[in-house]
C-alpha cells in the first residue's frame, strides 16, 4: 500500500513539475518573441516588470522620437525631425543580418502600398568594415526593394535609439513621438499592427 502510494505521490510531483516547465517555457518563450510590439509606456516599465511587452490599448505616455542624422546614397544629409508631420517607420537593418533579410519583402510591400501615407526610413547600420554604403547598396538593388534606404555612417541613429541587436523597429507618429518598438524580425501583420497604431494616433 505504502509502495502505491509512493507512487502516486511521484507521479503528482512529476506532472507538477512538467506544468511548472510547461509555463515558464511559455511566459519565456514570450519574453523573447519578436513578433510582439512593446508600446513605449511598457518600454519604460520593462526592467521592472517581469510581464511580456504587449500591445497596450491604453493611451502610452509620449515620448518625443530623439532626432538624428543620416546621408542617403549621395551623402546627403537627412534627419528624423524632417518628416515629422508623417507617420514614420524607423526600422534598423543590416545586409548580413538574417533576420533582416526575413522581415524585408514584408517592409517592400507594406511601403509600396502605403508609401504615400507613411515615411519608411530604413537605416542601414553601416560600421564602413562589416557593412559599407556599396555593400548595403548593393543588397537593395539585386533584392529589388524600392523604400528609401539612409546610411547610419556617424552611428548617431544607432545612438540615439541604442540598438544593439538587429534588426529592430521603431513606430513614430506624425507629431514625432514614440509609439511603439520590435525587436527581431516582424511579421507582415505586425508591421500593420504597428502602423495602425501611427495612423490611428494610439
Amino acid at each position: 500500500m505504502d509502495k502505491k502510494k509512493g507512487i502516486v505521490v511521484l507521479a503528482l510531483v512529476f506532472v507538477l513539475v512538467l506544468g511548472g516547465a510547461g509555463i515558464l517555457y511559455e511566459r519565456l518563450g514570450q519574453k523573447v518573441d519578436p513578433d510582439l510590439l512593446a508600446t513605449q509606456a511598457a518600454q519604460e516599465t520593462e526592467a521592472t516588470e517581469i510581464s511580456p511587452p504587449t500591445v497596450q490599448t491604453t493611451e502610452p505616455k509620449k515620448n518625443l522620437a530623439p532626432d538624428f542624422t543620416v546621408y542617403d546614397l549621395e551623402g546627403k544629409e537627412v534627419r528624423l525631425s524632417d518628416f515629422f508631420g508623417k507617420p514614420i517607420i524607423l526600422n534598423f537593418w543590416a545586409s548580413w543580418c538574417g533576420p533582416c533579410q526575413m522581415e524585408m519583402p514584408d517592409f517592400n510591400e507594406k511601403y509600396l502600398e502605403m508609401g504615400e501615407e507613411v515615411q519608411f526610413l530604413i537605416i542601414n547600420m553601416t560600421d564602413g568594415s562589416r557593412e559599407t554604403v556599396e555593400t548595403a547598396a548593393a543588397f537593395i538593388t539585386e533584392q529589388g526593394y524600392s523604400f528609401p534606404v539612409f546610411y547610419d555612417t556617424d552611428m548617431e541613429a544607432a545612438a540615439a535609439y541604442s540598438v544593439y541587436s538587429l534588426p529592430t523597429t521603431y513606430f513614430v507618429d506624425d507629431e514625432g513621438n514614440l509609439i511603439a518598438r520590435a525587436t527581431g524580425a516582424i511579421s507582415g501583420d505586425t508591421l500593420q499592427r504597428g502602423i495602425d497604431m501611427i495612423m490611428s494616433g494610439d
